[in-house]
Parts: C-alpha cells; structure tokens; sequence
C-alpha cells in the first residue's frame, strides 16, 4: 500500500528545490537534509516525481548523490547545459564544480 504525501512535506521539499540557483545542482541527499530529514533522499525524489502537479519548479537541477541525471528524462541534461552546467564524459554532473554551496 503507498502512503500518501503530507502536501506540507511536498512544498517543504519544493520550497528547498526552489531555492538551488541558476548553474548549481544539490543531490536528493542534500534536499532531504536541508529540511532536516537526513535519511529522506528517495522521499524527496518521490516528491519531486510528481512536482509538475504543485507548480513550475527546477527539478533538473537534483542530481543523485554521484552526479547522475534521472533516468529516462532526456530532457535534463540540455536543461542544465542551457544553465551552464556541462556533464563530464561519463554523463555525470561534476559535483565539485557545480554542487549548490548552501
């Protein structure tokens, strides 16, 4: 059975997400912890599926904790290249350039 999401959860998370800039990334990880949830990480990939029903919010900028861009969504990476941010050869973010200092 799946729980259903606490829409003070959801916008808690988006709010966060809403806060990474332009040419930065975090990872689900850092989301997760910035609202004090540490163990949360798949939670907030879980909210972040279904952010197009809250709102427009810069989803392309969440990356997993190695830099690797969500799976099938194509359009991701020209979203952040449009921002400036360029994937190393192997198609992952370079965390150490681009991860968002908060």
């Amino acid at each position: 059975m799946k729980r259903i999401l606490n829409e003070d959860l959801i916008y808690e998370v988006l709010s966060a997400v809403e806060e990474i800039p332009k040419g930065c990334v975090a990872t689900y990880g850092q989301i997760a912890s910035l609202i004090g949830r540490d163990k949360n990480a798949r939670l907030v990939g879980r909210v972040l599926s279904m952010a197009e029903y809250y709102g427009k919010y810069p989803c392309h900028r969440v990356v997993n904790h190695a830099g690797r861009l969500v799976p099938g969504w194509v359009e991701q990476a020209e979203l952040l290249h449009n921002e400036g941010v360029f994937l190393k050869d192997t198609g992952y973010v370079d965390l150490k350039k681009y991860q968002w200092e908060c």
